[in-house]
């Protein structure tokens, strides 16, 4: 599903930093969209290792999470199993934008930092987020809500304090990320209504360990924010040296904290929720 990161090689480092922040946010909105949830239909569109989807579950009716990577749902099943939720949750491969699902079958349809992975390299047209969105809309019942976690074009300028190690990176990564009219503009054209967003500004991607200023220097901290998968090797080596430098020079804690600080104003990911018209 991917286009450019390996999953199937940081699935066993991904939960380390990776978690289900702004849960609270989808549940509220299920919760004021529809009169008992206990009931409801979810689907988790690029499941990866099932931390919405399990964090969901015990609350809904059951969760579908649909993945490719088969390592990525081989820790969201192991992890289903430890929590005594597989007669709530299940785990399936498939790969996006296509869902493989008849109409009408669920009640929401989530995506949760995913969107970014669907487009080839070099891009810019979003194809792909179009027909994702559009086959969301054809398997939720009328009524039904789409929940959509992705950064915007600001988020991924501004909110990653690492981002200015690997400046090449993330302008692949930004080429990768659709704008707020843009996808505001690809809702509407698939059916949808009653559009909102929120911005949760103290949601980290990686919990406290985004703050980690040595963070870049582990290969299972990386693992936990697909942009470094877009860094080439001399990119990376070269962002590693500059961090090694900042520490020994006595700095880098300065470092993190002076491009920390557009993060707090703007956050790090836009929830997004919509209606499917009736």
């Amino acid at each position: 599903m991917s286009q450019y990161e390996a999953y199937g090689q940081t699935a066993g480092h991904y939960d380390s930093t990776r978690s289900a922040i702004g849960i609270e946010i989808w549940l509220g909105n299920l919760v004021s969209n529809f009169a008992d949830i206990t009931k409801i239909r979810i689907l988790d569109a690029g499941c990866g290792t099932g931390n919405y989807a399990l964090a969901l579950a015990p609350r809904v009716g059951c969760v579908t999470g649909l993945d490719l990577n088969e390592q990525m749902l081989t820790q969201a099943r192991r992890k289903a199993v430890a929590s005594g939720l597989t007669d709530k949750v299940l785990f399936q491969s498939g790969e996006l934008p296509k869902l493989p699902f008849t109409d009408g079958t669920f009640d929401a349809v989530m995506f949760n930092q995913v969107l970014h992975h669907l487009e080839p390299l070099g891009s810019t047209e979003f194809q792909h987020h179009v027909q994702v969105i559009n086959e969301a809309s054809r398997v939720l019942r009328k009524g039904g809500l789409v929940l959509i976690n992705a950064c915007s074009t600001t988020q991924m300028m501004e909110g990653f304090w690492y981002h200015s190690l690997i400046p090449e990176a993330s302008r692949r990564g930004l080429a990768r990320t659709i704008g707020t009219n843009a996808l505001k503009g690809v809702l509407h054209a698939a059916g949808f209504s009653n559009i909102s967003r929120t911005v949760p500004l103290d949601a980290l991607l990686q919990g406290q360990t985004n703050l980690d200023p040595r963070g870049p220097l582990d290969p299972g901290w990386r693992a936990g924010d697909s942009i470094w998968a877009l860094a080439s090797d001399r990119e990376l080596s070269t962002a590693t040296s500059n961090v090694r430098d900042l520490e020994e020079a006595g700095s880098l804690e300065a470092f993190l904290e002076a491009h920390d600080r557009a993060r707090q104003a703007i956050g790090q990911t836009t929830f997004w929720r919509a209606v499917k018209a009736s």
